[in-house]
């Protein structure tokens, strides 16, 4: 199993984490631009395990400063993380429509034609990221694909 330490605990501090800051930024009277770049997240000792947060114990969830860049606000957390994904990989072009058609109410356009999906790593082959391979499909478009869940 590839995700054997995930379980419905994880998944529910996934939501109650989220949960947490948007009842944080309504409470606090803070700018709507919080949800998207906070400084700080709501953990218990389980999520603070799964995201390398030191010193946090217990079933309680309390607020603590995010130092990574990357998992500032909404878009850092994992339930959203997990939404806009597929089962084994991150999806960028998944998480964008996510956020426009959720969180702004503007969907994307449908996708160019005849764009193929984003092809898995091959065997033998040394791993690129996605953002490897998107790169290479913007410098060369017909050379490279794009997810088929756009």
């Amino acid at each position: 199993m590839t995700f054997w330490h995930f379980d419905d605990h994880l998944r529910q501090g996934f939501r109650t984490e989220t949960e947490m800051l948007f009842e944080s930024v309504l409470r606090e009277d803070r700018s709507v631009f919080d949800l998207l770049n906070a400084d700080y997240t709501f953990v218990n000792e389980r999520l603070a395990r799964h995201y390398g947060i030191p010193n946090v114990f217990g079933e309680e969830f309390r607020r603590v400063p995010v130092t990574d860049e990357n998992r500032r606000g909404l878009l850092g957390h994992a339930s959203i993380l997990t939404i806009s994904s597929t089962p084994t990989r991150t999806s960028p072009v998944k998480r964008g429509k996510w956020l426009l058609t959720t969180l702004l109410s503007i969907p994307p356009p449908p996708p160019p034609p005849n764009v193929p999906p984003l092809a898995d790593n091959s065997t033998g082959a040394a791993p690129r990221s996605v953002r490897e391979r998107m790169e290479q499909h913007r410098a060369k478009p017909g050379l490279c694909e794009l997810p088929q869940d756009y």
